[in-house]
């Protein structure tokens, strides 16, 4: 959580389908679904903020899809068509933005500081974790390509965030990328408490945990409450390792817009382009300008805050199209396929960390 692909259509059981007339201006189309999305992300960054849900470590993008949901599965038959528009923008453009300014939350210079045994780790904990979900996904659960992919992807890259961004390049349907998410919640959440009893037992010092945790632990946000378990050195190793596992993403998204292209021919489309994730290069191009500039924090601070809810606002414009009824058609397969990635994280990344650093 690409190309020139677009979002799904959105689900005529919530929004119905909008009118092929244009009716009025761009901007009047499109501001009642923006405003609904906006504000949903908006809810969803003071409820995180709040105590509660704070020390829980909870994030934004979390809250923001489940009042989405509550508000789609509530009021989804009542909303007027005239919110159509807004929440597709929202789920497109909203998103792209979002993950361009992710950028700025990484630098190169912190990707050179985790030296080669920390992008080693991060590469392989990346690619095992994607061939993992995708063998045990389709193989032992029988789970389609996109559910398997869209579990794997959250579990191995950056939670939330990496199942939205693949959802840009996959397509499917919004209830299996809600339920990739909540898997990232619930194991991600397991790790905060799991972990800092895990330390004192993995003959780790303070610098190889953040390692680990870095390397293993689903969200940014977990993993700063992990680290911090610890001691602050510890967090912010772990920061860095979990930034260079974010910047990943990129090849990631590139592989898999070629494998859509190598899809789409063996289906019978004539000469298909491999799609290009042009937002990934803009968030490289981000993280570049970030190596190179040292913003102030009265000018860094609003735009990771900015950054927040354009993301938020596109959970939440995905939220509204996710219906409980799908989730459950789902299964309990996803989640099981989740609970082996979880602990391959936990065991499987240990092993790496004592084998490599």
């Amino acid at each position: 959580m690409l190309t020139s692909c677009g979002f799904p259509t959105v689900n005529t059981h919530i929004l119905a389908a909008p009118s092929s007339k244009p009716e009025g201006n761009i901007v009047r189309r499109h501001l009642p679904g923006l405003a609904l999305a906006v504000t949903l992300g908006v809810a969803g960054l003071l409820l995180a903020g709040w105590a509660p849900l704070q020390r829980a470590q909870i994030s934004a993008l979390t809250i923001a899809i489940v009042l989405g949901m509550v508000v789609g599965n509530a009021f989804g038959k009542q909303l007027p068509v005239v919110f159509a528009p807004g929440v597709l923008t929202a789920q497109q453009k909203l998103l792209r933005l979002g993950v361009i300014l992710y950028g700025l939350r990484l630098s190169f210079g912190q990707i050179a500081a985790i030296g080669p045994a920390g992008l080693a780790i991060d590469a392989i904990v990346v690619v095992a974790t994607l061939a993992l979900a995708s063998v045990l996904g389709r193989r032992v659960f029988g789970l389609d390509r996109d559910s398997a992919l869209l579990t794997g992807v959250g579990s191995a890259i950056c939670g939330a965030a990496a199942v939205l961004a693949l959802e840009r390049v996959l397509k499917p349907d919004p209830a299996k990328v809600a339920i990739a998410v909540a898997t990232v919640v619930l194991f991600g959440t397991l790790d905060i408490f799991l972990y800092p009893v895990l330390y004192p037992h993995l003959g780790m010092d303070a610098a190889h945990f953040g390692l680990y945790t870095g390397a293993t632990v689903h969200e940014v946000a977990q993993v700063i409450a992990v680290g911090s378990a610890v001691d602050p050195a510890t967090a912010d190793s772990a920061v860095v390792v979990k930034l260079t596992r974010v910047m990943l993403l990129v090849p990631v998204l590139f592989f898999f817009g070629w494998r859509q292209a190598k899809f789409a021919q063996a289906s019978g489309a004539a000469k298909t382009k491999v799609p290009l994730p042009w937002f990934a290069l803009a968030f490289v191009a981000v993280s570049a300008i970030n190596s190179l500039i040292t913003f102030p924090h009265e000018i860094k601070g609003p735009l990771l805050t900015l950054d927040t809810l354009l993301l938020a606002a596109a959970m939440a414009a995905l939220g509204l199209e996710t219906r409980i009824a799908k989730l459950r058609a789902l299964g309990p397969k996803p989640l099981l396929l989740a609970a082996l990635l979880w602990l391959w994280l936990i065991g499987g990344g240990a092993l790496l960390v004592h084998f490599f650093a």
